[in-house]
């Protein structure tokens, strides 16, 4: 249904983007998946989705990334080099089978590239807080790096209080809370609001009607970041899910925008000089 009380949502909905609006995306894979069909898993393809949309740039990883690590790294490497300032990449980590010291070098090997690294606990079934993971997260505090974590309400493994814990301990890094603890919306809010270093990000939370404007109501827009897990989510459904919800234009800007444009902008980030030219 168009929102009648926004005027982005009108533009949108005419055109199909909103082409003063350089919209970023935080939660992406590349490549296919095994057993699975995703049309537009080719990272030719998800630009053509991103052009479509009007995203100006994603950071994702590779699928393989998160299984085997030699195979998905270079995808990754290979993604954001045949599409420069569209495409930049997080690092996985495989919490049961890593070398910090072997991360470290790949990510300060590609400084073209990654934008930090990338855990998904309850695959490989260590806690983000498990002390294995102390010393290459101590390593993105000090980069002051972006760590997206697939958080999940309930879970043992990157739920609330793992978080939690964290965030305090490395207030340097910038936790993305990819699905926003779903199902958790409040338990995530609550602890999240002591704790600047975190963000809310958006993929299948438009699912359920009204979580949108509870996240914006009770930790603010300037603490949720726009993403779809794209290419298992489109672009025009998300996009239109922030532009429906009964938020402020300003809300709706900082989601898909302004907050996306700032995180990135800052110093040692390798999207810096792509984002300074990205000005609404």
């Amino acid at each position: 249904m168009l929102n009648a009380n926004s005027a982005l949502a009108g533009l949108f909905y005419e055109r199909g983007k909103l082409d003063n609006v350089p919209i970023i995306d935080f939660h992406a894979h590349m490549g296919a998946l095994t057993g699975g069909y995703l049309p537009a898993a080719d990272y030719h393809a998800m630009v053509a989705a991103m052009d479509a949309a009007g995203v100006a740039l994603l950071l994702g990883v590779s699928h393989p990334a998160l299984y085997m690590p030699m195979v998905g790294e270079q995808l990754n490497i290979e993604a954001a080099r045949a599409c420069p300032g569209r495409i930049y990449a997080y690092h996985g980590v495989l919490s049961r089978n890593f070398e910090t010291d072997d991360v470290i070098k790949r990510v300060e090997s590609h400084p073209d590239v990654y934008v930090g690294l990338k855990f998904h606990s309850d695959t490989h079934r260590v806690a983000i807080d498990d002390e294995r993971h102390a010393p290459i997260l101590a390593y993105a505090d000090i980069r002051r790096l972006l760590v997206l974590c697939h958080t999940w309400g309930g879970s043992p493994y990157n739920g609330a209080s793992n978080l939690k814990r964290v965030a305090a301990r490395y207030p340097g890094i910038t936790f993305i809370c990819g699905h926003a603890f779903h199902g958790r919306w409040r338990e995530g809010i609550e602890m999240a609001k002591d704790y600047p270093n975190l963000y809310m990000e958006l993929t299948a939370v438009a699912d359920d009607r009204g979580v949108i404007e509870l996240l914006c109501e009770g930790l603010g827009s300037e603490r949720v970041l726009f993403g779809v897990d794209l290419p298992w989510f489109s672009y025009h459904y998300g996009i239109g899910a922030v532009l429906s919800a009964d938020i402020s234009e300003q809300d709706r800007l900082n989601i898909l925008s302004k907050n996306g444009l700032r995180l990135l902008a800052r110093e040692g980030c390798p999207a810096s000089a792509r984002v300074a030219a990205l000005v609404i």
